[in-house]
Parts: C-alpha cells; structure tokens; sequence
C-alpha cells in the first residue's frame, strides 16, 4: 500500500491522504485518529484481499457502531450518513497465471449503515486502463465496467430484492463468478463513448479480467496479493511463571507467543535456533538480555515449561531467570519480536507504541530493528511516543547503516483542529531531516527545551 484515503471516519472530516512507504511511522497527540487509521488499514487489506464483510470491533480495535465510526459534525451538521476510505498500490501485483499481466491500482470503498452496524456499499477498483463499480442495495450487487474510451454493463445482477432485509453482502457465488467472466470474454453489454472511440481490444479484455481477478471476482481460490496482517495490542499480555503446552492462537496481546517458542523448541529444532539467534541478537543490542531458551519442567512435551532470560556481564554469565522475574520489558517485546523473525511471518504490520516499558536505548534499538526489516514486501506501520525510536530512524536513515532510503520512510503527524484531525504526511532527507512538518509539530518538544535551557 502506498497511499491510505479517509473521508468522513472517526475524526477525519475532509478526505485526508496519506503516504504509507515500507516503514511508516505515526506520531501525535493522544486521541488523534492514529488507531482509528490503523483500523481502516486493516479493514482496507481485508477487503482488497478478498473479505468482502468486515468487523470494526474485532481485537486489538474497537471502533464500536456506525454512530461511533461516521465523523459527527456537531451542531447541525449532524452525522455523516455514510464514510469512505480507499488505498493505491503502485507496486506491480502479479497473478499467479503467466498468461495474465501484472498492473498496479487504487481501490476505493463506501460504507453504510445497516442497523447499528456500518457495512460496504460500495466497491471501485480502478488500474491505468479499466475500472469496475460494485455497488450494492438490500442485497443485490450491480456492476459497472469501463474505461476512458467505453463502458460495460454486463446484462445482470446477483441477489436480493427490494423487500431484502439482510445485510448488504459483496460475497459473489461461483455461479456469478462465471456469467462475470463469460460476460466480459463475450463483450456483451459494450456502449461506445464517442464515435471514433475503438472497441476494446483482446489487450483490453484481458486487462479488465485481470482487474476482475484481483477485485476477487474471477475463479481463483485465492487473491494474489492476499497476505496476513499482524495487528498488535498496544500493552501486550503479561508473562506466566509456568505456562501449560496448549493449541495456540493468535491473539492481538501474545499471549500465544509463549506456547509458539515451546512448540517449535519440542518439534522444529532449526526453525527454534533461528529464532533463538534472532532474539537474542536484538536483546544484545538493546541491553534486554543475553539469552532466552525454554526450560521443560517434566520428560514430557505435554509437562509445564517456562521461559527464561539470561543477562550476562563482562566477567559471568550470569543465572538463568525466569519470564516474569525479569521486568516487563521483555515481555512487552517478546510478541513483537517473535512475529518479526516468524519464518511465515506477516507482510503487513500494524504497531502500536512497540516502545511500551523498554528502556531508551531499546527503544533506539527497536528503531534499527524496524529499517532493517522494512521493504518492499514488508510493510510496518508503528504509532509511536518515542523520540529515541524516532531519532534512531532518522540517524540510521542518513548514516546508511540499513538498506532503508528516505523515501523508504513516512511520518504521518496527525494534528488536532477544532472538531476534526488533519494528516500530514511527513518525508526525510538524506540528512535525516524531517521535512514539510507544520509549526506545531514537536511545539511541546522545542518548549520544553527552551525552559531548560532558561531562554
């Protein structure tokens, strides 16, 4: 994703643009939007990944109801009857069919309400060459399809009528997935523009399956571009003295993380030394620890185990100590850390404050951690409080210490107005200087120094 667009959501007003790059940082005020937004990102991926219904309630986010999500304008100005949101992708995204192109495109999404929950209206998708419109009422899905030169109605609709009470659903059976297709490959349906306008080429065709492929409505069993979000809690789980081998899954606290690292101790002994070396590279780095290793209370995979941390000093190792003996710094990191040097791990990461109880020095550490594992095919997105964290990106930025460019990184400063937030998209030059910030950015920052400095 390279650009996020919010219109009528939360405290976000006007429409507001920002720019996503491999690493994203968020910074601002306490309730400004930056969870709200990571929300949206979330709901966004879902649905361009092929979830065409999506629940704004699910952990680590809680947006609550429609009435709740729609931007109120107060007075009489009243609620926002509906809230939009849309995403651009100028990547090149590649189909798993070596006969079909790649292209890159923007998806753009309306929501409604339906009862007290907000659902999709609407759907466009849109590429250099071809556009598609689903839109939606009492249950029936309506196409549009088109370009700059010709449009194509295809000569059918799919479910619902007007007595239809249930929620909106763009959900398209396989029964409509193959009149779409047979209706494009067709070309019934085609009305030209203007006079000399061409018909549409079998380039162009092809290019609008393709966008109907990647819109989820061709047959294929999976979106190309589908990957997993990990979305993170902003205080995570706290750490256990024992903890009991049970099935995990992911939850947004890590609570999981425990019984992970046990699992792939017991039964996938190189993918642990992996892990084990990646942690404990960081912990060394950051002064957190030394060595971290899973310590089985029985002769059985299916006894107790602990986790235990190891601080060494210049002249001694030092004891093993257990989790919960040794702060909650560790155990803050310890999720976070494990989802980044996960082999599956996910392509897409939404953080929030990753810095909670570390030390200023991890924080700067978790600031290198995050530019060496940005890039073009990971994405993080990190609201953050932290000036280390922040400095140490910017210095490793300049100093070339990682791979990561300045235009590799954003900082999204989300400003407070009177009822509304603004978005200011942030870039960095090769100094490490942040560029385009608006006079209030750090305003509380240059303040305080100021007073110190008794001028």
């Amino acid at each position: 994703m390279d650009e996020v667009r919010l219109e009528n959501f939360r405290c976000f007003r006007e429409q507001q643009t920002a720019r996503l790059a491999p690493l994203t940082l968020l910074v601002g005020e306490n309730s400004t939007g930056k969870t709200s937004f990571l929300a949206m990102v979330r709901a966004l991926k879902a649905i361009v990944s092929g979830h065409r219904e999506y629940s704004f309630k699910d952990a680590p986010y809680d947006l609550g109801s429609f009435d709740e999500i729609a931007h109120h304008r107060g007075g009489r100005g009243g609620r926002a009857t509906k809230f939009a949101a849309g995403l651009s992708d100028k990547r090149r995204m590649r189909t798993d069919e070596p006969d079909l192109f790649s292209l890159t495109y923007e998806m753009d999404v309306t929501f409604t309400r339906h009862g007290s929950v907000p659902v999709v209206q609407r759907r466009r998708w849109q590429s250099e060459e071809a556009w598609i419109d689903e839109r939606i009422d009492k249950g029936k899905i309506d196409y549009g399809v088109g370009s700059s030169a010709w449009t194509w109605n295809p000569d059918f609709a799919f479910g619902g009528d007007d007595d239809d009470q249930r929620p909106p659903s763009l959900a398209p059976s396989w029964t409509m997935n193959r009149l779409f297709l047979r209706s494009i490959r067709s070309g019934e349906g085609i009305s030209q523009r203007s006079e000399d306008a061409p018909m549409p080429s079998q380039g162009e065709q092809d290019h609008i399956e393709l966008l109907a492929r990647l819109a989820g409505l061709g047959m294929i069993a999976r979106p190309p571009h589908g990957n997993r979000v990990f979305a993170a809690a902003p205080v995570r789980s706290k750490p256990h003295r024992t903890y009991d081998p049970s099935p995990y899954a992911f939850d947004s606290e890590g609570s999981y993380v425990p019984m992970y690292l046990a699992d792939i101790f017991f039964r996938q002994r190189k993918r642990w030394e992996t892990m084990k070396t990646s942690l404990e590279r960081f912990g060394k780095d950051s002064g957190l620890f030394d060595e971290i290793a899973i310590k089985p209370l029985g002769r059985r995979e299916s006894e107790p185990f602990q986790v235990q941390i190891r601080k060494a000093s210049a002249t001694a190792k030092g004891p093993r100590r257990n989790f919960i003996d040794v702060g909650y710094g560790v155990s803050q990191a310890l999720p976070i850390l494990t989802e980044l040097f996960r082999k599956d791990s996910a392509k897409t990461f939404l953080l929030q404050q990753p810095e909670v109880h570390l030390h200023p020095s991890a924080q700067a550490a978790l600031g290198t951690l995050f530019c060496q594992l940005a890039s073009q095919s990971r994405q993080l997105l990190v609201e953050t409080h932290s000036d280390h964290l922040i400095d140490r990106i910017r210095m490793d930025v300049r100093d070339g210490t990682t791979k990561l460019k300045p235009k590799d990184v954003s900082i999204l400063y989300f400003e407070r107005g009177n009822i509304d937030v603004n978005i200011h998209s942030l870039r960095i030059d090769q100094e490490g200087n942040i560029l385009g910030a608006p006079p209030s950015y750090r305003q509380f920052f240059m303040a305080e120094t100021r007073r110190s400095l008794n001028i």
